[in-house]
C-alpha cells in the first residue's frame, strides 16, 4: 500500500461581493496554515477638487 499523502492546501475561494465592499482571496501558499484576505471599499462620497470662493 503505497499511498502518498498530499500536504493539506487549502481551496480557490471566489470573489465576495457585497453593497460597496469587495473581498478577495490571497496568494495561497502550500503547507501555511493562514491564507489571509483583502478588503476593497468602494468610496461612498465623491470627492471634488477644492476651488477658491469668489471675493466680493
Amino acid at each position: 500500500m503505497s499511498e502518498e499523502k498530499k500536504p493539506f492546501c487549502r481551496p480557490k475561494i471566489p470573489d465576495g461581493h457585497a453593497f460597496r465592499v469587495t473581498t478577495r482571496q490571497k496568494e495561497i501558499v502550500p503547507g501555511q496554515f493562514f491564507v489571509g484576505y483583502e478588503t476593497t471599499w468602494e468610496a461612498i462620497q465623491k470627492e471634488v477638487p477644492y476651488t477658491t470662493p469668489k471675493k466680493p
